[in-house]
């Protein structure tokens, strides 16, 4: 963590460590979290889980009050916030538009479009990526490797670049899907074999990988002192790649009808839990050796594309493909046993925050759930979006944004009452 103030150590100022201790405690979520940023994809920790503790479920009958809606246009994309701004992507008549909204009023800030067909695939269409920000820039990629790097104040393109001439890789079924992820002066894609990195800030190719077909997992991170890996699924395998030199350390296999690897593995130390939808089912991979072994796998819980959350050792998420029964289910990691199960909302997408569930279920409903490993037990829900839901909410300073697939934006208030 960088100082509070860079003249701390030079003028023994009591009352600026003592801020800095302050801001330490928080951090490792010590004291309670008011707000904070989602400027990524799963979040400020990249897991489906946001540090902000003090928000409530405690609502009104009709619901949180609703802050303000808009609509973006079709796609997945889920929603980024950062600095009091909102950053999403959609479809309108085949053109692509990166999105910036204040985050207070919904209002249009600036909007990037270029030519991009909807590409309807057994679902609604538009781009499924999410936009990235890092340090004044936002980070967008569409279905068929339009990858731009955008001035997050302004919208101006900064770099381009398309990533299918620049790999040479195989375009999948559904497009790229993977969100960008910046990790020092690279920007790290799941493109490939194996996945590709570029100079963030020129748009220059460090590496690439294979010239396969990519599944569509974001790259999950892990970082220590010796060296940096990241994991991510291809249509065939899932890799461990240096991030640094691009060097492929392993690859499990593991065939998915459609090659449709598309929910994110999950990192618990040296274990990784992955899973996929199409009757291909889950496993916890052990990391210790060259390669990874297999400390157990089943057909329990099947990730068709939306990502799951790990929490206390215990992992949630939806079970099953879409037009076939999908269940909530809990998950104990270490021995796979299913702890119990909910139906009814369907598709839908989740994330966890505060010891609590917070889930987007596929007709729209807002749902707040206790992360408990022993039962179901809803808290609050609300209807608060029509039409079709799968992509994953996001909750940043006190606020859930929600969108549907065909483009609807919502924004409602959870915060506390001060």
């Amino acid at each position: 963590m960088r100082p509070i103030n860079g003249d701390c150590t030079k003028r023994g100022d009591r009352s600026c460590w003592w801020l800095a201790l302050v801001v330490a405690w928080v951090w490792w979520g010590v004291m309670p979290v008011r707000g904070a940023d989602w400027f990524r994809w799963r979040g400020p920790t990249a897991d489906g889980i946001s540090p902000e503790t003090e928000w409530t479920s405690d609502w009104p009958a009709g619901g949180p009050p609703v802050m303000w809606r808009t609509s973006v246009g079709t796609g997945l994309s889920a929603v980024t916030v950062s600095r009091g701004r909102l950053y999403t992507m959609g479809n309108t008549d085949n053109v692509d538009s990166v999105v910036c909204l204040d985050s207070e009023s919904g209002r249009e800030v600036w909007r990037h479009t270029y030519d991009s067909p909807l590409d309807a695939r057994f679902f609604e269409g538009g781009p499924t990526a999410t936009p990235t920000v890092d340090d004044g820039h936002v980070y967008s990629l569409g279905r068929e490797g339009q990858l731009f790097c955008l001035q997050a104040a302004t919208g101006e393109v900064i770099w381009a670049a398309n990533l299918r001439e620049l790999s040479g890789a195989r375009l999948p079924g559904w497009g790229f899907g993977g969100s960008p992820v910046v990790f020092g002066d690279r920007l790290l894609l799941n493109v490939g074999d194996a996945g590709m990195a570029l100079n963030k800030v020129t748009g220059e190719l460090i590496w690439k990988s294979g010239d396969g077909q990519a599944g569509y997992t974001t790259p999950v991170l892990q970082v220590d002192d010796k060296k940096a890996i990241m994991y991510l699924a291809s249509a065939k395998f899932y890799s461990a790649v240096n991030v640094m030199t691009g060097d492929v350390l392993w690859q499990h296999r593991w065939l998915t009808r459609f090659g449709a690897n598309a929910a994110d593995p999950l990192l618990s130390g040296n274990r990784l839990f992955i899973s996929s939808g199409y009757n291909r089912g889950c496993a916890l991979l052990d990391l210790q050796g060259a390669v990874p072994g297999v400390v157990w796998s089943h057909k329990a819980m099947q990730n068709q594309f939306s990502s799951s959350v790990l929490l206390d050792g215990y992992v949630y998420g939806i079970d099953g493909d879409t037009g076939a029964a999908r269940t909530l289910k809990c998950l104990e990691l270490a021995t796979g046993e299913v702890t119990w199960s909910f139906e009814g909302l369907g598709s839908g997408a989740l994330i966890a925050a505060g010891q609590r569930l917070i889930i987007l279920s596929e007709e729209g409903e807002l749902v707040v759930a206790a992360a408990s490993p022993k039962s179901f037990k809803e808290i609050a829900r609300a209807k608060v979006l029509k039409g079709r839901c799968w992509t994953m909410p996001t909750l940043a300073n006190g606020r859930v944004i929600c969108r549907s697939d065909d483009g609807e934006v919502v924004s409602v208030d959870v915060r506390q009452e001060t």
